[in-house]
């Protein structure tokens, strides 16, 4: 490329999170960086956008000669806003979102919000990255995972990915063995078995708490809980359309069309 490839950095921890902190600075080493993230953590947003409120975008001097705006709204309102009114017409060679403090592995990605910037970024056919370290701490250490940081992104600006795909990046934490690797993995099959405690504010009004556990049904090497929990970085390529190609002709053959019509 003759000139250096622009960047744009989002994430749903907020805009004074470290993660992004992190990924700015590792993809200053990559291109021009324009960043729009939300003025406080939107985890667990999926992919809400803002309809029937206001949105507000102002700019904020925080990273060293980079522009950066924080918003009042959704990680996949950050997008919008960058494409439709920061960027306009300039053309984006990759949209990176995180450095997520916490997993986004298996079932997480549909609830994440940092992967939900990165699939707006590829609904907007922008080729889409969102990073996340399985270490929930505000204070989580990133020292071992810039390199690969930087050496998926350039991969990404290099070789490209497919059309309509965003990459779901998770990295192990800091552990006392180097990380061994880089695995292409599926999502595996997991999920949240939630409880949902009754409690009363001072004013004896109801209300609920959501807690719960974390359950791996899968046996399988191929997947990211595998990867992570074996120290590997895990790379689960993901699509928007979330049609059940496979359920397709199955339903076609037997369901009695008959009667629905």
């Amino acid at each position: 490329m003759s000139e250096r490839p622009l960047i744009l950095v989002s994430n749903d921890d907020g805009i004074t999170s470290k993660g992004i902190r992190v990924l700015v600075n590792v993809m200053k080493k990559l291109g021009e960086v324009i960043v729009v993230a939300p003025d406080s953590p939107q985890s667990g947003m999926g992919h809400a956008i803002t309809i029937g409120e206001t949105l507000r975008l102002e700019e904020e001097e925080i990273f060293d000669d980079v522009q950066a705006y924080k918003s009042s709204g959704t990680p996949a309102d950050c997008v919008k806003l960058a494409k439709h009114y920061v960027l306009k017409d300039r053309k984006v060679d990759l949209v990176v979102s995180g450095i997520n403090h916490g997993s986004n592995t298996s079932i997480s990605v549909l609830y994440s919000g940092t992967m939900s910037a990165a699939i707006e970024g590829a609904l907007e056919g922008y080729p889409s990255i969102g990073f996340s370290l399985c270490d929930y701490s505000s204070k989580a250490d990133f020292s071992h995972v810039e390199e690969y940081v930087y050496k998926i992104a350039k991969q990404v600006l290099d070789h490209g990915i497919p059309k309509g795909v965003a990459l779901n990046v998770n990295f192990p934490p800091k552990r006392n063995e180097d990380i061994k690797g880089v695995k292409i993995c599926r999502q595996a099959h997991a999920k949240w078995q939630e409880e949902f405690s009754e409690r009363f504010d001072p004013n004896g009004r109801k209300y609920f708490w959501m807690a719960g556990n974390f359950v791996n049904f899968d046996k399988g090497e191929d997947n990211d809980e595998w990867a992570i929990a074996n120290n590997y970085v895990s790379i689960v390529p993901c699509q928007y359309d979330l049609t059940a190609h496979h359920a397709i002709n199955q339903m076609n053959e037997d369901w009695n069309w008959e009667e629905l019509s």
